[in-house]
């Protein structure tokens, strides 16, 4: 049978998988710390969870790169989303060496054809509550940064974001 195992997303956290499983072991009159992920390391979560998903973004287009020839320092790539996945991707694959040129949010996108400076900008979003206005970049809309000539698009937020219009 299949089996789903819910797991952090957009509003949630390791608090939220705690408390889903506190309610669930509750039900079950046992404790079920098998039955969410995401939870944290001292309620049996597992180490690396939250880097995961933006790791495996990373690894995912670093082997396309490898089939298409393409050198790291030279791959310009935009990444839609700056939360846990496309966040942690970005965080990657600026130490990995990726020239990350453009991070497009859900109110505009931040854009810099030389490669953004992913640390700063983190601390500026932490700052501002935004990746708007960030010194050392241009804001476009985040349509704009969708249609950006680069080598990787990766969407790594919500869903529906590439369609059949924009594709």
């Amino acid at each position: 049978p299949e089996i789903d195992v819910p797991a952090p997303d957009v509003n949630t956290n390791e608090q939220t998988m705690a408390w889903v499983m506190d309610t669930y072991s509750l039900r079950a009159g046992h404790t079920q710390t098998a039955v969410v992920t995401g939870k944290p390391i001292d309620l049996g979560g597992s180490r690396g969870r939250t880097e995961a998903t933006g790791r495996g973004c990373m690894v995912v287009t670093q082997e396309a790169m490898k089939r298409l020839g393409l050198e790291r320092a030279n791959t310009r790539v935009v990444i839609q989303g700056f939360g846990n996945v496309g966040g942690m991707a970005a965080r990657l694959m600026a130490r990995a060496g990726f020239k990350i040129i453009a991070i497009v949010e859900y109110d505009g996108t931040v854009y810099n054809e030389n490669g953004l400076d992913i640390r700063a900008l983190s601390e500026h979003r932490q700052k501002t509550g935004s990746i708007l206005e960030f010194p050392e970049g241009q804001d476009l809309s985040r349509d704009e940064g969708l249609y950006l000539e680069t080598d990787v698009l990766m969407p790594a937020a919500r869903e529906n974001v590439i369609t059949s219009e924009n594709a």
